[in-house]
């Protein structure tokens, strides 16, 4: 009978081990799929609500929120452009190269045309070669016009056709966090950039 006892009295602890322990795997579970939902959230200012879509330089068709998780250097050119664009182009190649080795593969450079019209895919891809840009890093896109002119907005670049191949518009880098959210803009051609360069290098992490 004390054996018996004996039997009841581990089999009960163990009961009550088991429990603890599933309780605390539920819990487990539960803060892991509430850290998971949270890093999946998206901030109302973030470019990823935006429900465009876009093709790249290899056709394929891409949504911006598939860009979540990497810090974004984004410009907005035409492929055509024979004055500013060079020179947004030079100082985005200027911006990649003083990137640290070590924090590249976590920023995207991006060009966005605002010519959706005369730069196919594969006038972008003839455009990456020239440039020497055919690196993954390296991404051009083309979308609808009111997509771009919608996208042109919230990064506040203003963009006008002032002829058949021509556009006058502004000449602005900006620079998304992971998530999508804009933490730093450049205006001008050839200006000083460090603070992009900071800023980027800064996110990077």
């Amino acid at each position: 009978m004390k054996n018996f006892k004996y039997i009841l009295i581990v089999l009960s602890v163990f009961a009550i081990s088991c429990n603890n322990t599933s309780k605390k795997d539920s819990e487990t579970t539960a803060e892991n799929t509430k850290e998971n939902t949270d890093s999946n959230k998206i901030s109302d200012m973030s470019i990823y609500n935006l429900p465009s879509h876009w093709t790249t330089q290899d056709g394929n068709e891409i949504e911006l929120k598939e860009l979540k998780g990497k810090v974004l250097a984004m410009v907005m050119i035409y492929t055509s452009c024979k004055a500013a664009c060079p020179r947004l182009v030079a100082d985005m190649r200027n911006i990649e190269k003083q990137i640290p080795e070590d924090k590249k593969d976590e920023v995207q450079f991006v060009f966005v045309s605002i010519d959706p019209e005369t730069d196919t895919p594969e006038r972008l891809t003839a455009f990456a070669k020239e440039n020497q840009m055919e690196d993954e890093k390296w991404l051009f896109l083309r979308g609808s016009e009111e997509d771009t002119r919608e996208f042109a907005a919230v990064l506040a670049v203003n963009y006008k056709q002032i002829s058949p191949l021509d556009f006058s518009h502004s000449n602005i880098i900006s620079v998304f966090d992971q998530g999508g959210e804009l933490a730093h803009q450049q205006e001008g051609l050839g200006v000083d950039n460090k603070e992009t360069v900071e800023a980027i290098i800064d996110l990077a992490k």
